[in-house]
């Protein structure tokens, strides 16, 4: 038997709910946006925390940096430093938040890129 959601859970569920929505609904640009960000850092800094991200980008929808670092983590482009440093953001009330590297794969990617824009000019 399953047991009932109390009212405060369902609430919660439902504002997550809306939040994964509001990720999703939020356009391919704005990914774009995000990704050219960490590449642009990544390769100024050995280490980088989305603090500096932020400053680089307009406002975006709550969640969305995160989601998009964790796709970006998934496909192996960055890599988590073992480090936190307190978010600049205050909507996290200066919460730790994860330092990053681009990985060995981040790096060859966005050599290539580099590359790409040489051979174009």
């Amino acid at each position: 038997m399953t047991r009932r959601l109390t009212p405060a859970e369902r609430l919660a569920s439902a504002e997550k709910d809306l939040l994964l929505a509001d990720i999703a609904n939020t356009s391919s640009w704005d990914r774009l946006l995000v990704e050219q960000a960490v590449f642009h850092i990544g390769l100024q800094h050995d280490e980088w925390s989305c603090n500096l991200i932020r400053d680089l980008l307009p406002e975006l929808a709550h969640g969305f940096l995160g989601a998009v670092i964790n796709g970006l983590r998934q496909a192996g482009i960055i890599e988590h430093a073992g480090k936190y440093v307190p978010s600049t953001s205050k909507a996290t009330h200066g919460h730790p938040i994860a330092i990053w590297r681009m990985s060995v794969k981040g790096l060859v990617i966005a050599e290539q890129r580099r590359a790409g824009r040489r051979a174009a000019a």
